[in-house]
This record gives structure tokens, C-alpha cells and sequence, in this order.
């Protein structure tokens, strides 16, 4: 393990001292790739030598979301949990109170958003330090992950965005649409719909170090070098963030300010003090980007009560697979009524784009 470690170190260390620019790029580029190679092989080996898997704590999705609180210890995480949805995680001022995954239900804004305490990561958690990896693969499954710092510990918050990036998460980014299809001849082809920052023969370099001589690559958004090795290793997962400082009360409004900038918060809480919590909320509600639809059975009222939570942007089509296995089979049409419908009781089908507040009416065979 030791070698790896040192290999990689030594592969970081030339790039730091490397100024990035057309003549260096492509260099730049292959040794990111041989660092990506490393850390694949460091980690299948960590894996072999402890004989465990990278499942993590067992936790089952419920709700119409679900936000993880990721954070150092003691950063007041189990206090916020308790603030936001009145869960009873245990709450002491010293490290590593929380040692399994603590849920919660949030009712907001007629929606049911799971919240997630877990053990606070440490310094080397995606190498499996503290059992650091399992709490960073409960990542996977979550739709927002809310990046607690400690108002006096700002100097983690850069720790934590290393070992989240490390354990092959991505916060606030979208999946670079680029597209790979290996063939075997006629060479590496790269196709692209937009004007990148980087060249042909420096992706055509990184591809190679993965030992991919042969792929037509369609490229239809910005990406930078790291982009390039992502989607080559097909294991990352995006997921939208928001950076959290707790212990607002502590500081004063000066320091709080500074901390502020220092780590990009998004917002200041104080769960002591219910400072900010219900902003937090309504930042939580629109970061998981929902809106509410509201059903309606023919010849009945609508139920204006317990609206369909889904994300924006969501079809009929996506409305039908989520009330029912069958009802995309048996379709008829639909009847919507609000924001997304021209008029009342408009009769549409299932490629509609719904809007929040629309009233649907399914019919079904």
C-alpha cells in the first residue's frame, strides 16, 4: 500500500510544480490518468487485504428525498438533525457521538425529506480511516449532502471537499455529457458539439494510458482534464451541496463573516439558538429541486391536502411510474389543470412537462 501512496504523492507533487498551458497540458494530463490508475489499484487492494466491501452502513431510502449531514466531529450535526426534524440523536460535546446512521423525517412544504446523520468523517476517511469509507459510500444513495463546518474549525471544510472527491463523489457538478464507444479499430475519434479549453491529442493521451486505443468520443459540454478521467471510469456520482456553518453564535458577526467567504457557506445556523433554521429549510427544499402535483381521480375535487412530491422538470410519464408499476401501459391520456396547462382541464399526454401546482387527472385503462 505503501508504494502506491508514495507513487502518488509523487505524481501530485509534479503537478503542483507544473504551470498548466498548451505545452504542458497533455503531460499534465497523463499523470492525472496514472494517478487515477494508482488510487483504482490502491483501493482493490485495501479491499482484498480487509476482505471488505464498500456497501456502508445499511440505510433505507424513504420519503420523497434524502440529505446526508456530512461533517467532522463534533461539528453539531446531531444537534441540526434534532432541530430539523426532531429526531432524537444523541448529543454530547465530544467527538464520535455518533457511531451509526441516525434518520430523520422533515415534513416541509407538504413534503417528506429523509435526513441523515452520520459518524463524522476524519482527515484520510476515503482511504477507510475512522470507517471514514462507509460513510462517504452512504453518499451514493442521497439526493443532497449538507456540508456541516464547525464556525471554529473552518480549516476542515477543504478536508472534507479532498476526501468526498477522493472517495469518487462529485458535489455541484453535472455529468459531463461526453460519450465513449470502444470499437476495435480505427483509432481514438473525438467528436465535439462545443469549443474546448483543452486539445484533441491531450484526451487522446489520457484515453491512452487507460489502454483505450480504439473509441469514437462525442463530447457535448465544457470539460477539463479531471472531466476527461471521470467519465473514462464511469464510477462517480453527482450530487448537489450545500455548505452549512454551525455554531454561529460562537463568533462574533465579524469572524462569522470571515468564515463565511473563507469555506462559500450558503447559509450561518446556530441549532442552540434556532438561528436560521427554517431558512435552512426552504434552502433544502429548493436545492432537491421539488415541485408539488396535485391529483385528481375523474369526477372528484382534487386532493389539494396531499400533493405527489417530484422533481422539476418531471413528465406525466414520470408521474405514472411513480403512482403505479402499470399505468404507463395503460395510458389513456390526462386532463391538467394550472401552470403548465394552456387552459382548464387541458387534455395532454405523457411527454407533458408538468410545473408546480398543476392539478393532474389520469386516465387509465
Amino acid at each position: 500500500m505503501a508504494d502506491y501512496r508514495e507513487q502518488i504523492k509523487a505524481l501530485q507533487d509534479e503537478i503542483k510544480k507544473t504551470k498548466i498551458n498548451k505545452a504542458t497540458e497533455s503531460h499534465v494530463g497523463r499523470v492525472k490518468a496514472k494517478i487515477a490508475l494508482l488510487k483504482e489499484k490502491q483501493e482493490q487492494r485495501s479491499a482484498k487485504k480487509t476482505g471488505k466491501s464498500d456497501h456502508g452502513y445499511s440505510v433505507r431510502k424513504s420519503g420523497d428525498g434524502t440529505v446526508l449531514l456530512l461533517g467532522f466531529p463534533s461539528a453539531g450535526k446531531s444537534t441540526l438533525l434534532n432541530s430539523l426534524t426532531g429526531a432524537d440523536s444523541e448529543v454530547a460535546a465530544y467527538a464520535f457521538t455518533t457511531l451509526t446512521v441516525v434518520p430523520g423525517m422533515m415534513n416541509y412544504k407538504q413534503a417528506k425529506i429523509q435526513i441523515l446523520d452520520v459518524p463524522g468523517i476524519v482527515a484520510g476517511a476515503a482511504s477507510g480511516k475512522g470507517r471514514g469509507r462507509e460513510v462517504l459510500t452512504v453518499i451514493q444513495n442521497a439526493d443532497l449532502v449538507l456540508i456541516v463546518v464547525d464556525v471554529t474549525a473552518p480549516k476542515h471544510y477543504p478536508a472534507i471537499l479532498r476526501e468526498v472527491f477522493d472517495a469518487n463523489i462529485r458535489l455541484n457538478k453535472r455529468k459531463p455529457d461526453m460519450y465513449i464507444t470502444k470499437k476495435g479499430q480505427g483509432g481514438l475519434n473525438i467528436g465535439k458539439t462545443v469549443k474546448l479549453n483543452i486539445t484533441d491529442d491531450t484526451i487522446k493521451s489520457i484515453f491512452r494510458e487507460f489502454r483505450i486505443m480504439n473509441a469514437d468520443v462525442l463530447i457535448r459540454s465544457k470539460v477539463e482534464l479531471d472531466d476527461v478521467i471521470d467519465v473514462i471510469e464511469g464510477n462517480k456520482k453527482y450530487v448537489p451541496a450545500v455548505t452549512c456553518v454551525s455554531k454561529a453564535d460562537l463568533v462574533s458577526k465579524r469572524e462569522l463573516k470571515k468564515v463565511m467567504k473563507e469555506v462559500k457557506g450558503d447559509i450561518a445556523i446556530s441549532a442552540h439558538e434556532e438561528l436560521n433554521i427554517g431558512k435552512l429549510r426552504d434552502i433544502i427544499f429548493d436545492k432537491l429541486d421539488f415541485m408539488r402535483i396535485y391529483m385528481k381521480e375523474p369526477k372528484k375535487e382534487a386532493d389539494m391536502e396531499e400533493p405527489l412530491i417530484i422533481t422539476r422538470g418531471s413528465t406525466i410519464r414520470d408521474v405514472c411510474r411513480k403512482t403505479h408499476k402499470d399505468f404507463v401501459d395503460k395510458f389513456k391520456f390526462a386532463r391538467v389543470t394550472g401552470p403548465s396547462a394552456k387552459f382548464k382541464a387541458q387534455r395532454l399526454m405523457l411527454h407533458h412537462r408538468l410545473k408546480d401546482g398543476d392539478i393532474l387527472e389520469l386516465h387509465i385503462r
